[in-house]
């Protein structure tokens, strides 16, 4: 079993900065494809960024130039640095994992889930 611990979430006015870490527990940290999620009231969870164990990103059109995802394999922890907030990035982060070469974009590809970050962005 993987166990994943986001945080780093808060409250940040538009046009602020937040950086998010999810630390994982496993002994193959280096092999999984780890992304981030997120998901707004009265919405469904929807892809925001992906990295693969090669470090190849994707990154949805929304957050493209504002967002950068990295990986340390030593702490075996991804990171989702945010600039440029806007308020429609406000949503509950979620950080996830899964084997495989591909980043994945939909929930049920992913296996392994943190319990969230809230982060909020006031206008």
């Amino acid at each position: 079993q993987v166990q994943l611990v986001e945080s780093g979430g808060g409250l940040v006015q538009a046009g602020g900065s937040l950086r998010l870490s999810c630390a994982a527990s496993g002994r193959a940290f280096s092999s999984y494809v780890m992304a981030w999620f997120r998901q707004a009231p009265g919405k469904d969870r929807e892809f925001v960024v992906g990295i693969s164990a090669e470090t190849r990103t994707y990154y949805t059109d929304s957050v493209k130039g504002r967002f950068t995802i990295s990986r340390d394999n030593v702490k075996s922890t991804v990171y989702l640095q945010m600039n440029s907030l806007k308020p429609e990035d406000t949503a509950d982060y979620y950080c996830a994992a899964t084997f495989g070469m591909l980043i994945r974009t939909l929930t049920r590809e992913y296996e392994y889930w943190g319990q969230g970050t809230q982060v909020t962005v006031s206008s």
